[in-house]
């Protein structure tokens, strides 16, 4: 057994994105379909550690103590660049949007729950395999997983819930670059922009933009970052047991907002978003390359055939999905095809993988600030609670006694 520490498995995270983005940038395949680059390096990096254990008795434990710090800090900066006034434009949108997530959701736990039934497994292993574990992501499903077993009897739900978000969060990062370069064929893009000499603040959809910060507006940026971490932490941990139980990372975005909004208003505090920008794709690139590459690719493999049955076919009707319902519902242009690869990120993973699958599709095709306006405060803060309430109602069908 190999232990890595808090900084060597930062270094590796480190090393995983480097990788990744020296195999796409010599991979016209790669690039064609816009993988991005934290997954490209990640999923290696998971199979030759899963090969090494299969075929050798030497195992790679990582210290993921930075991993929830990192997806926290991530959000944190997706709520601090949240202009309320931005919100307010985009709200036609996303409330259409937020519609099309749903829909998604009701499908995907009537595949699972149908599949399993026609297999004659439990259906509530079909409801694992669906919006619990896939737009609900490792957290939800855990939770839920944990229900299934004390309440319904359902023997190793956890574990079954862990492993099918799991496979949803590859499949996720896997099929958005895809779907969306099959989308963008048939729509307009947007005009080449204009260089940056003039330095205007850019956004998530363009990592790899130089930007320029000081050292005090980094300083000012991280202690911004703390505040919402340690407000939001506090607040979710309040809220813990209650009616009003939310997940730590939505009550982070929601300080974030609140505290960049409220300083505007209060005192004319205007956030550095350049500074902001930069500790948030730091932060998601390197929590999603933490994630892929500590993957328990074993979990996986352990799974019954029914249940990566299951999995595989909601893979297929997630793509379905954002092509014929996502793409053409918001609109049929160049925002609806990185909506729909954001989707296919959320619908199946979990939010940094939509933001990856976006910024590989728009550092590619160019830009969409409508897209990165509407998808993080969708599937990080609205889909929870409409998931929470898609699945109680299919707890309550008559179907699991």
């Amino acid at each position: 057994m190999i232990n890595l520490d808090t900084l060597e498995t930062l270094v590796a995270a480190s090393l995983v994105l480097l990788l990744g983005r020296k195999l796409v940038s010599s991979s016209s395949l790669l690039r064609t379909y816009s993988i991005p680059e934290p997954v490209v390096g990640g999923l290696l990096v998971a199979l030759l550690l899963f090969g090494l254990r299969s075929f050798s008795s030497v195992q790679v434990q990582f210290d993921n103590t930075l991993q929830g710090p990192l997806m926290l800090a991530f959000f944190a900066t997706i709520g601090l660049n949240a202009n309320l006034a931005s919100l307010k434009a985009g709200g036609r949108t996303l409330a259409l949007f937020l519609g099309v997530v749903v829909g998604l959701l009701v499908l995907q736990d009537a595949i699972g729950i149908g599949m399993a039934k026609l297999m004659g497994l439990d259906p509530l292993i079909g409801l694992l395999g669906a919006s619990v574990t896939l737009s609900g992501g490792h957290g939800t499903g855990a939770a839920w997983g944990k229900v299934f077993s004390e309440r319904h009897g359902l023997v190793a739900a956890t574990e079954i819930a862990i492993a099918c978000a799991t496979f949803g969060l590859v499949l996720g990062g896997l099929i958005g670059g895809p779907v969306a370069g099959f989308l963008v064929k048939r729509v307009k893009l947007p005009a080449v922009q204009k260089t940056q000499a003039d330095h205007t603040p850019l956004s998530f959809e363009q990592p790899k933009a130089e930007q320029l910060i000081t050292p005090q507006a980094f300083i000012e940026a991280l202690a911004l970052i703390a505040v919402s971490l340690s407000a939001g932490t506090l607040i979710a941990n309040q809220l813990n047991g209650t009616a009003f139980e939310l997940p730590t990372f939505v009550c982070v975005l929601f300080v974030g907002v609140v505290l960049s909004n409220g300083l505007s208003l209060l005192i004319g505090y205007k956030i550095f978003e350049r500074a902001i920008l930069v500790l948030g794709n730091v932060s998601l690139s390197l929590f999603l390359a933490m994630a892929l590459m500590s993957l328990r690719l074993w979990d996986l493999a352990s799974l019954a055939l029914p249940v990566l049955l299951i999995l595989a076919v909601q893979a297929v009707a997630m793509a379905a999905y954002a092509v014929f319902v996502t793409f053409r519902v918001m609109g049929k242009n160049y925002d609806a095809a990185v909506l729909a690869a954001g989707h296919c990120g959320f619908g199946l993973g979990a939010t940094p993988t939509a933001i990856a699958n976006m910024q590989a599709v728009t550092d590619r095709f160019g830009p969409s600030p409508l897209a990165f306006l509407v998808v993080p405060m969708v599937s990080a803060f609205f889909i929870d609670i409409a998931n929470a309430i898609v699945i109680k109602l299919f707890l309550a069908l008559p179907i699991y006694n």
